[in-house]
């Protein structure tokens, strides 16, 4: 190019965009969002528009696009004309670049305006899973494309302007292409330079890695960055590194304190690269490195605290880029400070980038005790928790673990549930098969705080020895790391871990590839993290069991919810072992032994293997019935003066709905969102809403700062998925869920990373400014770290906190074969309502599937029947409905029920209770009873393979109520059951598949 064609293009660009100032690159997003100019899936999202001044037969125009797809000479281009809208057909296109297309057509006689669509798609795919192709051009007529070759004379026409069909979809500024020759250029004019820095403001967010933005271009190199910011403002700016020689290694940015003419200073310790330093999602301080290859950018975003009580003004200072294989670059920093205070950091204006120090937030990161907990108590070696004890050998391993909760589940007792037949221990076996005895170095507490103790033993032989550090949380959460270091070279046959269970504490188990179930008689288990997302599971009782995970140094949660095999388990090395290891369960003597092992191996000496396990001790806490009761939930954005008149009292505000449109980004429809709960809790009733981390909204105003942190927040992928992603961003993603109704395509977020601090900062911003009652949690990417700090959030100054969890079956290929109890079992203790959830069977599998997978009440916890309604008599023995008005299911019949029979108050006494009540002569009908003073409502049940008849056996002492003046009704409930009433001797008929609810009273 010319330098007369560049100053002239320069020109062109400023003129063609000057009407669209509105457009967006980081101004604050407009809700409701602007409606499109036209219909973007049969035209795409991009289009010139071209005027015709000539009158012939053929027009010739040249489109300087500056587009950053890839390809972009093998996608269709689509011409209409503006005022009929009809195709023009007679097109041909002979040179197509990402710079600019040379085009000819056939213009209509006497219109001067066309659309020229160049990057139309199709969708195909799922609604919510939809895949953007791009087709390729339409074959031009032979003889029409000859006759353009031939002609040397064309009808003049030119670009009006540049358009996309909504703001959101544009490429100006920040993704309009440099051209090859600005390129070079701009390399020649500086010759010595290893790299470039390009100072870049906060409202023009760097979006491309492997193009320079032609803005950079019209702006040229320039070594200072100038901004202005309030008193007690988050002020965010980034430096674009461009490699123009080869790779840079190790890019870090060094601050000067920033000063002004009266010598008052912002401190450089109150500016922050976020891309080098941060504070991990567990609270820890961490670096990362920055490399850039050769030819590519990389945008390092910073944040500056400017303090509140900082005098107005001009500061000046510098930051000094350095990288381990290049000279370092000064650029200068000019802040004005304005005579304003920001109000809270300026964080409720996000397009500003003033949330970006959420990142780096250890908010609620202290592990105080959260309700309906206690503080841990130590006495001895005995270690005392809500309903619980865990007692420890001189090993470190426990030597006893116990329950105090009765088999109801509905208090906590005196009486101890012993879990252990023998301690926890390990066997090291040498190659002569026998064990390496240990000498044990006994117990010492290195920390006993409210919420955690911890402590530490080291346990040796000649041969090896073992380094064990426990910890304990107020919920139940047990964790060890395990370090066996061996002394010299040895050759091991075997490390094991053995948990000895009492059988009646193992009369269920879940995991390693089995569904919630009685536990089989013989388990045989071992490692494949390739193909399955297994690495413990759940062996128990309703009212004592324990959850176990194998894990080593190197752990990493993998992605769950359909993006697994994307992302598995990395292999412990200690237990994996190159997948010999794996795990049995059987009954040995007096106990169910689970027994880990890793098979044989030779160490040298030195070599150290982490064979760490974690444990949690279930139940978490007794069922809080009257609670379960009174919270009727549902699941829609409906007027709230409805929603109450149907008789529920706590909203769930889904994503997708007019106030929480954006996928775990609930923060553009504030104002609406604020308004309607405001609304609802006039009327005492309660709003949750959708928010979680498992993948991200593209509307999110962090999005290309997060992305500039390499694979720290999304993991690597291969791209694709919705337009708008294809479009901007670089093609290494995992395209997560699209919502057709409120056009927001998400990209998959990876595991335990800074965004879960962000996601803390934003919870309690929600809690303290919109109100917000609670969390509706559609299954969960992130650990118990990051959940013990949502529960705190939601907590705080006095806020109920609701927490709902739902989950789609992860039992199934694409999430590994998992449990969705066992993968969420961490989680439970701050969890208030199941919802499992979408492929749920309540039909086909048998009561021990329902009550371990689906209940939750072996973990103190109640749910909801999702799938198809769920199966009404079956749910109602474990206290569980239909959610109104999501599925097929209806509960407000049985919520009438409740009503009428005064369900607040009862006493819930489960089938699994082996004095409950009331039972049935059919060991395939079971029966639950919520029993009051002269009073029970019997829910019953039916796994029978056909319809039966049964008599009810009842303990008419345990329910305080004379049978002689008892009756026995059957309430009309709407799709459920007729009115009727029986006599105690009556046989009833029973359906397959069905049930009834009786309520048994005392005459009048």
């Amino acid at each position: 190019m010319t330098h007369c064609n560049f100053i002239a293009y320069s020109f062109f660009i400023t003129v063609l965009f000057s009407f669209n100032s509105h457009l967006v690159y980081s101004q604050k997003l407009a809700y409701p969002p602007p409606a499109p100019k036209w219909d973007a899936d049969s035209l795409g999202n991009h289009r010139a528009v071209v005027e015709v001044t000539g009158h012939r037969d053929i027009a010739k125009v040249k489109i300087l696009w500056r587009r950053p797809d890839e390809n972009s000479e093998n996608k269709e281009i689509i011409i209409t004309d503006a005022i009929t809208g009809k195709r023009i057909m007679n097109m041909y296109a002979p040179e197509v670049n990402r710079e600019y297309g040379l085009i000819y057509f056939q213009p209509e006689s006497g219109h001067k305006t066309y659309y020229v669509y160049y990057m139309p798609y199709r969708l195909k795919g799922s609604p919510n899973y939809p895949q953007a192709v791009y087709p390729e051009p339409v074959q031009t007529v032979a003889a029409w494309s000859a006759a353009v070759k031939k002609s040397a004379h064309f009808a003049a026409a030119h670009v009006v302007k540049l358009e996309a069909v909504d703001p959101f979809n544009s490429f100006y500024p920040m993704e309009m292409i440099a051209t090859k020759v600005e390129i070079l250029k701009l390399i020649k004019e500086h010759p010595d330079a290893d790299y470039l820095v390009f100072p870049e403001d906060r409202m023009h967010p760097i979006k491309m890695e492997h193009d320079l933005p032609y803005r950079w271009i019209k702006e040229d190199v320039k070594r200072t960055l100038s901004g202005t910011a309030d008193k007690g403002e988050y002020y965010a700016f980034q430096l674009g590194i461009y490699a123009v020689k080869e790779d840079l290694q190790n890019v870090k940015i060094r601050f000067s304190p920033l000063r002004n003419k009266a010598g008052n200073t912002i401190s450089d310790s109150l500016i922050t690269c976020i891309n080098t330093n941060g504070i991990s999602y567990s609270g820890d301080p961490e670096t990362f490195q920055v490399n850039v290859p050769e030819k590519n950018i990389r945008a390092m975003w910073c944040y500056m605290e400017v303090p509140i009580n900082a005098r107005s003004g001009l500061y000046d200072g510098i930051a000094t880029v350095t990288a381990d294989n290049a000279p370092a670059t000064k650029i200068n920093l000019h802040l004005t400070v304005t005579h304003r205070t920001a109000v809270n950091h300026a964080v409720n204006e996000p397009w500003k980038m003033t949330r970006l120090p959420w990142l780096n937030s250890a908010l609620f990161q202290k592990n105080n005790v959260i309700p309906p907990y206690k503080p841990l108590q130590v006495s001895g070696n005995v270690i005392s928790l809500l309903g619980r004890k865990i007692i420890l050998d001189n090993s470190g391993f426990p030597k006893q673990i116990q329950t105090f909760y009765p088999i109801e589940m509905t208090s906590i007792s005196d009486i101890a549930n012993n879990l252990l037949t023998e301690p926890v221990h390990f066997h090291i076996i040498n190659d002569d098969n026998k064990d390496i005895r240990l000498q044990d170095g006994g117990v010492h507490f290195t920390k006993q705080t409210p919420g955690t103790v911890e402590w530490e033993t080291t346990d040796e032989s000649p041969a090896v020895e073992m380094k064990v550090k426990g910890h304990i949380e107020f919920d139940g959460f047990v964790s060890y790391q395990v370090e066996l270091i061996t002394k010299k070279d040895v050759h091991l046959n075997d490390v094991k871990l053995h948990i000895p269970m009492q059988p009646e504490a193992a009369k269920y188990f879940m995991g390693l590839g089995y569904k919630g179930e009685y536990r089989p008689d013989s388990i045989g288990w071992k490692w494949d993290v390739a193909t399955k997302n297994q690495d413990g599971g759940w062996i128990g009782n309703v009212n004592e069991g324990l959850h176990f995970e194998l894990r080593d140094q190197h752990y990493s949660r993998p992605l769950n919810t359909n993006f697994y095999l994307l992302k598995p388990l990395v292999l412990p090395t200690s237990w994996g072992n190159n997948n010999k290891g794996g795990i049995n369960i059987f009954t040995k003597g007096k106990s169910v032994l689970v027994n880990a092992y890793c098979g044989e191996r030779t160490l040298k000496k030195g070599d150290t293997l982490y064979y760490n396990f974690n444990l949690l001790i279930t139940p978490f806490h007794p069922l809080y019935t009257d609670w379960h009761w009174e919270h009727r939930y549902y699941h829609d954005y409906k007027p709230v003066n409805y929603i109450q008149s149907v008789g529920a009292n706590v909203i769930n505000i889904h994503q997708g709905k007019y106030i929480n449109p954006y996928i775990n980004y609930p923060f553009i429809a504030t104002q609406q969102m604020k308004a309607y709960i405001d609304s609802a809790h006039k009327l005492d009733m309660k709003v949750k809403i959708y928010n979680t981390i498992r993948e991200l909204a593209d509307r999110a105003y962090e999005l290309y700062p997060l992305f500039s942190l390499g694979y720290e927040i999304f993991p690597a992928g291969k791209g694709g998925g919705y337009p708008w992603l294809q479009e901007h961003l670089n093609g290494d993603y995992i395209p997560g869920w699209y919502t057709p109704e409120t056009n927001d395509a998400a990209i998959v977020n990876g595991g335990a990373s800074r965004w879960h601090n962000y996601y803390i900062e934003g919870i309690s911003w929600l809690v303290q400014n919109v109100e917000i009652d609670g969390l509706y949690l559609d299954d969960v990417a992130y650990d118990r770290v990051t959940m013990k700090r949502v529960k705190r959030a939601l907590l705080q100054d006095g806020h109920p906190g609701i927490i709902d969890l739902h989950s789609a079956n992860q039992y199934d290929k694409n999430d590994g074969w998992n449990n969705s109890a066992n993968l969420y079992m961490s989680l439970f203790p701050y969890i208030n309502r199941l919802w499992f959830g979408e492929y749920f069977d309540y039909n086909h599998n048998g009561p021990d599937f329902f009550l371990t997978e689906v209940s939750g009440i072996p973990y103190g916890l109640m749910g909801e029947m999702l799938q198809g309604g769920g199966n009404p008599w079956r749910g109602m023995i474990y206290g569980m409905t239909s959610r109104l008005p999501w599925t097929e299911g209806d509960p407000r019949p049985m919520w009438k029920v409740w009503n009428e029979f005064g369900i607040v108050g009862s006493q819930m006494i489960g089938y699994w209770v082996p004095d409950c009540p009331v039972k049935t002569d059919n060991r395939d009908v079971l029966a639950t009873v919520y029993k009051k003073e002269g009073k029970a409502l019997v829910s019953i049940a039916s796994w029978a393979k056909e319809d039966t008849s049964i008599h009810l056996k009842i303990d008419w002492k345990a329910l305080g109520i004379n049978p002689a003046t008892a009756t026995i009704t059957a309430p009309a409930v709407k799709d459920f059951q007729p009115a009727a009433s029986f006599k105690p001797s009556d046989a009833i008929s029973v359906k397959k598949g069905e049930g009834w609810l009786l309520i048994i009273k005392r005459k009048k």
